[in-house]
């Protein structure tokens, strides 16, 4: 079996993504890996708070609510940074844009022999309309993916 020496590990804030770390973590007990942890945040919608496109007006995005989601992601990272333990490295990430493509494109960038990512296991007509990331990923992943099922409902 192969033993992965770069591990990159997609999570968000939510409570469910505990799982995904805490599976990584009894993974990487014997290993002699460097980890990467990666949380991405979704680029901030313009706001049409007080914009009036009748008058010509553009919404406006408000740079602090960009600045303050980067300020938890970055600490949520280093809280989860200090729990793993057995790992050669641990490495934190924190990107901002499109989910999908900024996980493939840190897997490139870091050299990632697998990346773990948890899936909520939507099905039917949610998995229709949202898709499903996990998903998106494995098919454009140049390297394994490990999806731990995570559904928290």
């Amino acid at each position: 079996m192969k033993k992965f020496k770069r591990i990159l590990i997609a999570i968000d804030e939510s409570p469910c993504a505990t799982k995904v770390i805490d599976y990584t973590k009894n993974m990487i007990v014997h290993e002699e890996a460097s980890v990467a942890l990666l949380t991405v945040i979704p680029p901030t919608s313009p706001a049409s708070y007080g914009a009036d496109p009748l008058l010509g007006q553009q919404p406006i995005v408000v740079p602090e609510i960009t600045e303050a989601q980067q300020q938890s992601a970055e600490s949520y990272l280093h809280h989860i940074a200090e729990q793993i333990q057995g790992a050669k490295e641990v490495f934190s990430f924190t990107r901002i844009g499109s989910i999908k493509e900024e996980i493939l494109m840190q897997a490139e960038e870091w050299s990632a022999d697998l990346i773990i990512m948890g899936s909520n296991g939507r099905t039917g007509f949610d998995h229709f309309i949202s898709g499903n990331l996990s998903e998106a990923v494995i098919r454009k992943a140049s390297c394994p993916v490990l999806v731990i099922p995570i559904n928290c409902s």
